[in-house]
């Protein structure tokens, strides 16, 4: 057991803890104090002269409290092979990073390969599914399959439309991810448990919530803003004029995500959502996964380039970590930056300094989600 890691981690668990904390002050703090230990380490006198101001933040009391809880969950974490995620280690969801409320922790459990994904595509809808609703989820994911198998379906393993999901992406071979509004002590609902279970080969479940926390009805909104933030995409299925899946539509929006909507028949109360949405201009009309690939400008599956092909790239006037990425992408047809960062050892920023280099020179286009195709 490494101590050191597990202090670090308490500590992180901790600052999260604090009643109060959100990512913009976290950040602020820690720029300020240096590291997450020394908000823990330094007196709230301390603490005020290094801020700036002063904060029932920074009282011991509330400091000594998350400390506790932290030392608890620690051992939870431990024992059940649960990974951490902070908000500033380098596997935490990128796309969720660049949203300003993202949460500080994150804890997940399954396979930490789907998280690299390319492209990320949350499906939801109203816990009422009709067959109509069930039958476009089902049809979506297998077309998904056959043209982008590498898209990460994510949802929030509720009744109705995410569960249908979240079972269709299992069947058809997708990775699939759950977002679930308590802690990875429990399932919820229950009767999901099963394919929570079978999410865990092929995907997995995150939270922002420690095993402690009392679940409350609050969680489940908030949760929401995590299903949009972790996604390029959002797909309405069937939904009322009120309820969670509008409540994530208008988050993805705020977040500058691509928000599809599944249209119905007039009159239909599980379709005036999806309606309304496509009526203000909220979301794009979806009736099947060419409308959100073409919309979205993925690549679909094809056979690699022959070595023709690549003769422009080869002579071009590149540098060899230019050529290098050339290579990758006329392999592979696109790349997405962060599964490229890992798979050419290759640091994010100067990853993205070199792909914008290969744009200047003509050599590449970018596409939303952070993907690059060769020209």
């Amino acid at each position: 057991m490494d101590t050191f890691a597990d202090e670090q981690l308490r500590y992180r668990i901790a600052l999260a803890s604090i009643k109060g904390m959100n990512r913009l002050l976290a950040e602020s703090l820690l720029q300020q104090v240096g590291d997450v230990s020394a908000f823990f380490t330094l007196t709230p006198h301390e603490l005020s002269d290094l801020v700036g101001c002063n904060s029932s933040l920074f009282s011991q009391e509330e400091r000594g409290r998350a400390l506790r809880v932290a030392s608890d969950e620690v051992t939870f974490i431990r024992n059940k092979g649960i990974t951490p995620l902070f908000f500033t280690d380098s596997d935490y969801p990128q796309r969720l990073l660049e949203c300003d409320d993202a949460p500080l922790m994150l804890y997940y459990k399954g396979n930490s390969t789907a998280l690299q994904a390319p492209h990320v595509v949350s499906i939801v809808g109203t816990r009422h599914a009709t067959p109509y609703g069930k039958n476009f989820v089902e049809t979506l994911v297998k077309e998904l399959s056959d043209t982008c198998p590498d898209t990460l379906i994510v949802s929030g393993l509720a009744y109705g439309i995410d569960v249908a999901a979240h079972r269709a992406a299992l069947r058809y071979g997708l990775p699939t991810t759950a977002v679930l509004a308590h802690g990875l002590n429990t399932i919820y609902p229950s009767v999901h448990r099963n394919t929570a279970i079978e999410m865990l080969e092929q995907g997995g479940l995150f939270t922002e919530y420690t095993s402690q926390q009392i679940t409350h009805k609050g969680f489940f909104l908030a949760r929401n803003r995590i299903v949009a933030g972790l996604a390029d995409a959002v797909v309405v299925v069937e939904s009322g004029l009120k309820g969670g899946s509008l409540f994530t539509a208008t988050v993805a929006g705020d977040y500058h995500r691509d928000v599809f909507a599944l249209p119905g028949r007039v009159g239909d109360l599980s379709s005036m959502g999806c309606n309304q949405l496509i009526r203000n201009n909220k979301a794009a009309l979806i009736t099947c996964a060419d409308d959100l690939i073409e919309a979205m400008g993925w690549a679909t599956r094809k056979a690699a380039p022959t070595q023709a092909s690549l003769s422009v790239v080869d002579t071009a006037n590149l540098t060899p970590d230019e050529q290098n990425i050339m290579h990758y992408l006329a392999n592979q047809g696109e790349g997405q930056i962060n599964r490229m960062a890992i798979e050419l050892n290759t640091p994010i920023a100067t990853l993205s300094a070199m792909l914008v280099e290969l744009e200047f020179k003509g050599c590449v286009v970018a596409f939303p989600g952070g993907v690059y195709r060769p020209v």
